[in-house]
């Protein structure tokens, strides 16, 4: 047997959008079960993000802190961020995000893993890379607001952090299952055998 995800799309009776924010809203399907019977699902509906996990020579992982005012809490994270333009391509993206948020740019890129983050009350799919060959981008930084002008940053030795994420010091999903997913390649087929950075992405088709 094949252990494999697979699309589905079940009937959907009637939908509405009882919110809409700045980046995501809010909807309300009526869905058909097997059965026969229809039951509401409330949802977020979200454009999709990009994370970056980039590693030095040093095999440290950059890292950023940031408030989230849904948890309370200043989180240790990879540069992310939202696919802001329909259609972009997310390799684009990302770069985009290690430098906005680190003033770092990268020479090798690899899909390290594409995962959704809440699958049961939001539609959010995140595709994590891998960078590496770091070095300090040229120009001026970018002008950061509001939660990000608070940011602190570090580089932190892969291991380290597996012993953070186990410990339950660290909660960010893309920093636990990006560090965690780095690990695991590592120590099965090897880095260079990880995706392409421009692999094809079904959760958030994209232009080339």
């Amino acid at each position: 047997m094949t252990i494999k995800d697979t699309p589905e799309a079940w009937e959907i009776r009637s939908t509405e959008t009882p919110f809409v924010g700045n980046k995501t809203s809010v909807r309300t399907d009526e869905v058909v079960m097997p059965d026969g019977g229809v039951v509401r699902r409330d949802y977020q509906v979200h454009p999709g993000s990009v994370a970056v996990l980039a590693l030095d020579d040093e095999e440290r992982v950059l890292l950023i802190k940031q408030y989230r005012h849904p948890v309370r809490h200043k989180l240790w994270e990879i540069p992310a961020g939202l696919l802001d333009v329909p259609g972009e391509n997310p390799l684009h993206a990302a770069q985009r995000e290690l430098y906005e948020e680190a003033h770092v740019k990268a020479e090798d890129w690899r899909v390290l893993t594409d995962v959704y983050t809440t699958p049961g009350g939001c539609d959010e799919s995140v595709r994590i890379f891998l960078a590496r060959g770091l070095s300090e981008a040229e120009g001026q930084r970018f002008e950061v607001e509001d939660e990000e002008a608070d940011m602190e940053h570090a580089r932190v030795p892969v291991d380290e952090l597996v012993r953070a994420v186990l410990a339950g010091q660290v909660h960010n999903t893309c920093l636990v299952v990006g560090v965690l997913s780095f690990v695991a390649a590592r120590g099965g087929d090897g880095l260079d055998a990880l995706r392409p950075a421009e692999a094809p992405w079904p959760a958030r088709p994209f232009a080339a």
